[in-house]
Formats: structure tokens, C-alpha cells, sequence
């Protein structure tokens, strides 16, 4: 994915009645920011702002966009609003809370509940590279993920997909319990009259449907993206991206070395959200779901009901992420590399 080469909004300015602070994230698709609202309290404001589509010099408000971007910038500002109105409608604690979206500065904006704590990416990136250790104990893995599928199934009840599931985009707050992030990618793609733009996607986290234009999307394919997180929990690494497997698969000797450190039960389950083929995987987030649960028993501290939170979990995630403990958001780690 692209680089963010923009200049941020500065420090201080108020747009849509929001005060930016300063910017705390960014990606090839938008930049993020700490903010107050009018009442003092602090969110994440998100900008959308394509780096390759539009151009922005410090000092400036208003992106430049070349005449030949200008209908694919049109059509990503409309997917980008469409999705901050689907999203504002989902209260759900392991989801990321959308409260406002507006228009300004020739763009959209979407605002956000600001949590402190830290991405899975940044867990997995401490604890990689044990000799003979597990990277993240697997009941934790299960723990956490139970509640990203409770999460997720809200999503699509919403008939939205997700398409960019990894494990930067699952964020810890410092109580424990996971929130999904970054719906950037996120289209109405089940249904079929709503706008669509080819989405973007991450190498090793992504459906080899996503590589391919025309591709029938849905729940499989964020179950794909959910296997690979889980995987990289696992290993510390993502797996092999799906256009190289296509020309030689070699996951075969990477589930092999997940062996010892993780049950045959969670391994198979991996393999089975890893399926090339669509149809071969999980067909809905409550399948998966139900099987995880089966496979490794009653899910201690868990529930499927949509008030879940992860109590009992931030003991856990203070051990595992030692000192990072209570921080705000920072610039995203290092990516997870394959």
C-alpha cells in the first residue's frame, strides 16, 4: 500500500468544529488525528486524503487533485461518506465508535472515539522471535479473537465488509478488550447496487479475490483476512501473500512450524480460513465463530451477546506488552514483514 506523502492539517487549526492537536497516524488513503470537539473532549479525527490522487504542500488546506484523478477522487469521497454513514449507525464496544462525519477542505472527514492502549501489530512485534515460544499464548489468541468476530458479525449485519483485516487494525485498549479499526477499506459490497471502488488491500492479509477485479467479495473474505491475523499471531509473521502462493504455495512448511507451540484444533482452523477458494472457507463470521468455540471449549470471560467487553484480559496485555502500558496512539509500528 501507499505511503502517506502529504502535509498534515496543522497543529491548532479547527475544522468542523474540531481542534487538531496532532496528527497520530496516517496511510496511503488518509491521515489521522487527536482532537477536541466543542466540549473539550478528545477524539480521532480521519481525513480522507488519497496520496495518489491528490497533492498537498505544508501550509495548505485544500488538497490539489490533477484534472485525470478527478472522477476516481469524486467516487472514493462518496464511498468514503457513504461509509462513515453506515458506520455511525454501529454501537457495538469491539468495533471503533464512529460519532460524526463532515465535509470540509474540499474533503470528508470522519470522526471518532478516542481509546488509549495499542495495536495487536505492536504485541506481536514484541514478542516475535522466541526460540521455541509461542508468539501469543493461544488462549489469549482465542480470547481476542472471539470477541473481533463479535465485532465483525455486527459489520455484516450492517451490510458492510471490512477487507482490510490485520492485526494493525486490531486495536488493545488498556482494559483488554479488542476494537476493530480502519474501515478504509470497507465497502457495501453485499449489496449490489452500492458504489464500488477496487479496494485496496495488504500483502500476506488478503484474499486472493481481493487481487483481481470483478471478484465476488464477502463474509469469506474477511474471514480470510481474520485467518491471517490469527496466523500472525501465531508465527509472528504474515502468511505467504496470496498472489505468490498461486504460483507456489509453500504454507504447507509454515503450518508445519506452528506445530508444538499451538493445537492441531487451531492450526486446522487456520488452514480452513486460508482456503484459496472461497467457497471452501467459513461462508459467515458466525460459522467461524461456532467452530473456534468448538474447538477449544468454553471461551472463558467471553460472551456473544453485543455488549461483550474483554474482562479479565488487560492483566494479560500488561505482561505481554511490558512497559508500553498507558499510551496514547502513536504513529503506526513497523509493518509486520512476510
Amino acid at each position: 500500500m501507499a505511503a502517506q506523502t502529504n502535509a498534515p492539517l496543522p497543529d491548532g487549526l479547527e475544522v468542523g468544529g474540531y481542534r487538531i492537536l496532532n496528527k497520530i497516524a496516517s496511510g496511503g488513503f488518509s491521515i489521522v488525528y487527536l482532537a477536541r470537539d466543542a466540549e473539550g473532549s478528545l477524539c480521532a479525527v480521519k481525513e480522507y486524503l488519497p496520496s495518489t490522487l491528490v497533492r498537498r504542500d505544508p501550509g495548505e488546506l485544500v488538497p490539489v487533485v490533477a484534472p485525470e484523478h478527478m472522477n476516481t477522487y469524486r467516487n472514493g469521497l462518496k464511498c468514503f461518506f457513504e461509509e462513515g454513514r453506515a458506520l455511525v449507525r454501529i454501537l457495538h464496544p469491539n468495533v471503533v465508535r464512529v460519532m460524526n462525519f463532515f465535509r470540509a477542505n474540499e474533503t470528508v472527514y470522519m470522526v471518532m472515539a478516542y481509546e488509549e492502549g495499542r495495536t495487536l501489530q505492536e504485541v506481536i512485534l514484541r514478542w516475535r522471535g522466541r526460540e521455541n515460544r509461542p508468539v501469543i499464548a493461544e488462549r489469549h489468541i482465542r480470547k481476542v479473537f472471539h470477541l473481533v468476530m463479535n465485532g465483525l458479525r455486527e459489520v455484516h449485519a450492517n451490510r458492510l465488509l471490512h477487507l482490510d483485516i490485520k492485526p494493525a487494525n486490531v486495536y488493545l485498549r488498556n482494559d483488554g478488550s479488542p476494537m476493530l479499526l480502519d474501515f478504509g477499506a470497507a465497502r457495501q459490497a453485499l449489496s449490489q447496487d452500492a458504489p464500488k471502488l477496487f479496494p485496496m488491500y495488504t500483502p500476506g492479509f488478503a484474499a486472493p479475490e481481493l487481487y483481481r477485479k470483478g471478484e465476488q467479495l464477502g463474509p469469506w473474505t474477511d474471514v480470510y483476512g481474520l485467518g491471517a491475523s490469527v496466523f500472525a499471531c501465531m508465527l509472528g509473521s504474515p502468511p505467504q501473500a496470496a498472489d505468490q502462493r498461486l504460483i507456489s504455495d509453500r504454507m504447507g512448511e509454515l503450518y508445519a512450524r506452528l506445530k508444538g507451540n499451538y493445537s492441531e484444533s487451531l492450526i486446522e482452523l487456520v488452514t480452513w480460513c486460508l482456503k484459496m477458494d472461497p467457497t471452501e472457507r467459513p461462508q459467515s463470521i458466525f460459522a467461524l465463530q461456532k467452530a473456534l468455540r468448538a474447538s477449544g471449549g468454553e471461551i472463558a470471560g467471553t460472551d456473544t451477546g453485543p455488549d461483550t467487553r474483554a474482562s479479565g484480559m488487560s492483566r494479560f496485555l500488561d505482561t505481554m506488552a511490558g512497559r508500553l502500558g498507558r499510551r496514547r496512539r502513536a504513529d503506526p509500528a513497523p509493518p509486520l514483514e512476510s
